[in-house]
């Protein structure tokens, strides 16, 4: 996360906190105003902040910039840390809960005592929620929504949030003299879309000198016979499994899934190597990625080798920039592109409905096309101009028609509006693929992963619309969307749905996530002949003129 993006959220949790606890509301509109001044600024903030430039930003006072100084330097601001403790674990729970703000939190808390997630499930249960001045029968409900959707999320984390950090341990625990080979298994192998900890499978050589290896490495591990166990960050659960042989074969029991192996009958007495395995079954190798129990309802389409990789994505689509609510500039987007071995590129930032995420205008529309204009001459990758265009609740786009085709690409996506009945919401969405203009259809349920279910929709009806308009779906790739669901790309590619491989990426980093969405792809077996991201320049311009002719 860049120190923009990191800013903005703390900014924003530090408003929320001194609210609760009834501090100066001035300190707190000005720390909030502060946030908002960072997210609308449009050069390289990180480069202000080293060079002081920030302090002649509107909206950045004294107080805002010693708190922004402080933690670019340190990476935290210790008045930030002792407000933070002030504010029960309970109460920063419930301020994550959808529908329940930092002002509602607080008239709970002062009203009945609420001070944690079970307390609130019992206000609700009794109607005390419903009951009191300010909330009623509709907003109890949807908080009851949100504590449904908190309880099953407890205990699992986003993909790339265990990710990361352990594929840092594991290299570290990789050049321990003690350990001989160690991979990541589990649920991390298979590359689940949320994870209920990070499992690694290690090799060692001897036992007690791993022991105090890897205690040099972490506080607070607890060995038993078999396993190292540790919690990092007081969320994500770390199990190391520890062998002294037969490290394939525990790889192969422990990468799973349970379902899968069942399913498979294997006779792991046999074992000699994973391509056996499958070789002996009449099977071509299967991936970590496949090994779940729905492989085996979509063998037919999903048993080859020629899953799409990383290297195969040649385009960057759907991502933002500061012209809408991204953190980088577009030339540093593209120029992150070409760096990632991306050869074309197009920005699709917010539409006009979307206010609150800066959306563009028409007149801001053709602003920045002059700016694509200039940085086609100057960088060595192409750029198409585009927009992520909001559907609206009767299903048109928020531009009409003879201003769209001014626009190279087009995603449609739903950013509120979610509680329609299915009919609806499957109308609603048919008729903006139906539009001539509508490229690619945006995270198609709208799921926040551990956060926000999807909206109603009958998503195989959705694929077939964008069948018949020759709309391809897009597989967002962000870490808490991984949505169109993988296990409906079976169907998309059975009816021949084009696919949209997109990072959705608000800063430069973001564009990492292009790994992410191609390895989910792959555990639905997706080629790369199937993602218009794989496409050559020259051939997703035909794309983009497939239905409508495009100055292109």
């Amino acid at each position: 996360m860049s120190l923009k993006s990191e800013l903005i959220n703390i900014l924003e949790e530090f408003s929320d906190f001194m609210e609760f606890l009834g501090e100066n509301r001035f300190k707190i509109s000005a720390f909030r105003n502060g946030a908002n001044a960072i997210r609308r600024y449009e050069g390289n903030f990180e480069e202000a902040v080293n060079s002081g430039e920030i302090k002649n930003v509107k909206g950045i006072g004294k107080g805002l910039l010693a708190f922004i100084n402080e933690y670019a330097e340190r990476q935290y601001v210790q008045e930030r840390d002792e407000i933070s403790a002030k504010i029960p674990d309970g109460i920063k729970q419930m301020m994550q809960l959808r529908g329940l703000g930092v002002k509602k939190v607080k008239v709970l808390f002062e009203t009945h005592g609420i001070d944690s997630i079970d307390k609130l499930e019992k206000a609700c249960k009794d109607n005390s929620v419903a009951n009191t001045k300010g909330f009623g029968e509709k907003t109890q409900e949807k908080i009851v929504q949100s504590i449904k959707v908190f309880r099953r999320s407890e205990g699992y984390s986003l993909l790339r949030k265990t990710l990361e950090p352990a594929e840092e341990y594991l290299a570290k625990i990789r050049g321990f003299e003690s350990v001989k080979q160690a991979e990541l298994t589990g649920e991390l192998r298979r590359i689940r879309e949320v994870v209920s900890g990070a499992e690694i499978l290690v090799e060692v050589s001897d036992y007690k000198m791993f022991q105090s290896e890897l205690g040099k490495l972490v506080k607070d591990v607890e060995f038993n016979e078999n396993t190292a166990e540790f919690v990092y960050d007081n969320r994500i659960k770390f199990i190391l499994r520890l062998i002294e042989e037969g490290f394939e074969k525990q790889l192969f029991l422990t990468t799973g899934s349970k379902e899968f192996l069942n399913e498979l009958d294997y006779n792991i007495d046999k074992f000699i190597s994973e391509e056996k395995v499958f070789e002996e079954k009449g099977l071509n190798f299967i991936i970590p990625n496949k090994r779940e129990e729905e492989f085996f309802e979509n063998q037919k389409i999903s048993n080859h080798n020629e899953d799409i990789v990383e290297a195969d994505i040649k385009g960057l689509l759907h991502f933002h920039t500061v012209w809408s609510d991204g953190m980088d500039t577009l030339k540093d987007m593209c120029q992150a592109a070409m760096d990632y071995g991306l050869t074309f590129a197009a920005v699709t930032d917010h539409s006009k409905t979307a206010m609150y995420a800066n959306g563009l205008t028409e007149q801001r529309i053709l602003k920045q096309k002059d700016e694509i204009d200039a940085l086609n001459t100057e960088l060595d990758i192409r750029i198409f101009s585009g927009i992520e265009s909001d559907i609206l609740t009767d299903g048109s786009l928020d531009y009409p028609d003879d201003f769209l085709q001014e626009i190279d690409f087009i995603v449609a996506s739903i950013h509120n509006g979610f509680n329609l009945a299915e009919d609806a919401m499957n109308a609603r969405i048919i008729k903006a693929i139906e539009n001539p203009y509508t490229d690619v259809l945006g995270h198609p349920t709208g799921r926040l992963l551990l956060s926000r279910d999807g909206y109603k929709l009958n998503q195989l009806k959705i694929i077939d619309a964008c069948v018949a308009n020759d709309v391809a779906i897009e597989l967002n790739a962000s870490n808490q969307r991984l949505d169109v669901d993988w296990r409906y790309l079976y169907y998309a590619r059975e009816r021949g749905c084009k696919i949209a491989i997109n990072p959705d990426s608000h800063a430069v980093k973001g564009i990492a996530d292009i790994r992410i969405g191609v390895e989910i792809a792959r555990k639905a077996g997706v080629k790369a002949e199937e993602v218009i991201n794989c496409l050559s320049p020259g051939d997703f311009v035909k794309y983009l003129n497939r239905k409508v002719s495009r100055n292109l």
